[in-house]
């Protein structure tokens, strides 16, 4: 279980009843694909991680936390989560009416240099912190912060149908698979006419605009990762970089490097550290 400042043992119970407006947690360095159980918590929570990636899923949308980037849990929020290689995390939970700016819904949130040092500061507070004190003022600082921060809104939407959701699956799992939309349909056992109309329903999008936009989150994870923009064109099946360059700028407005560059210059990364962005790949609950 998480400590609060190594040596309180902290439980779900405690969370939800501290008489503080946010508390936060190191999560210690986890061992490969850990996963927690659907859950909730009363207050609202933030899961940023230092290091690995970190996958969020509610029922209608799946959000990847990569390094230096974190994901928003509204309060009351049912969600899973899944660590993908060894992760570490600062999780924050926030109390509902802490202030009336903090996102409404679920999303991936840049993390700014000084949230990220004010995140991690706030680790080595005491549970009952002084409220009208220092840390009580570095708390309120926190929070500015934290309801300025950009959100990015490269998401994979997720249709409740469990046949869709084996549909989203498989697509994960062979981004580069061209199958066409009729064998796609019969591998879940549905007519082309019958998923058409069902994804559109469930998620407004059609087929080819939600496997492109897995496309971009996948590509976002690998050239953030160091690969080529060949690359990773040729890893998810794209005959050329310009077609997949083409495909990315007009699903995400704009082409990769581009993408990459203005997400840099947002969350206030230096040009000598590593860039990362949101994106998405397959996958004791306080996380």
């Amino acid at each position: 279980m998480p400590h609060i400042n190594g040596t309180d043992t902290v439980i779900d119970k405690d969370i939800d009843i501290l008489p503080r407006p946010v508390m936060a947690l190191g999560v210690p360095v986890e061992t490969k694909n850990w996963e927690h159980a659907r859950h909730s918590h009363r207050k609202a929570q933030l899961l940023f991680t230092v290091s690995g990636i970190v996958n969020c899923e509610i029922e209608d949308g799946v959000w990847i936390v990569p390094p230096q980037c974190a994901v928003w849990i509204p309060a009351a929020l049912s969600h899973a989560a899944r660590g993908s290689g060894k992760t570490e995390c600062y999780c924050l939970f926030v109390e509902p009416d802490a202030s009336p700016d903090l996102p409404k819904s679920c999303c991936t949130l840049s993390v700014s240099p000084l949230l990220r040092e004010l995140l991690q500061r706030a680790v080595s507070f005491p549970a009952l912190y002084e409220l009208n004190g220092r840390e009580g003022r570095l708390i309120a600082t926190l929070l500015d912060e934290l309801t300025a921060a950009p959100v990015c809104g490269l998401h994979l939407p997720m249709p409740r149908d469990k046949r869709l959701r084996r549909l989203a699956e498989m697509l994960q799992s062979e981004p580069a698979n061209k199958l066409s939309l009729p064998t796609w349909a019969a591998r879940i056992g549905m007519s082309e006419r019958s998923l058409t109309r069902l994804l559109l329903n469930e998620i407004g999008m059609s087929f080819g605009q939600w496997r492109r936009q897995l496309h971009v989150i996948i590509a976002l994870q690998r050239l953030t990762r160091g690969e080529s923009v060949k690359a990773v064109a040729f890893n998810l099946g794209y005959e050329n970089a310009s077609g997949f360059v083409t495909m990315f700028r007009k699903t995400a407005g704009k082409p990769p490097a581009r993408y990459l560059s203005d997400f840099k210059a947002k969350s206030g990364i230096e040009d000598n550290q590593a860039t990362v962005v949101p994106g998405i790949i397959l996958t004791d609950t306080t996380i």
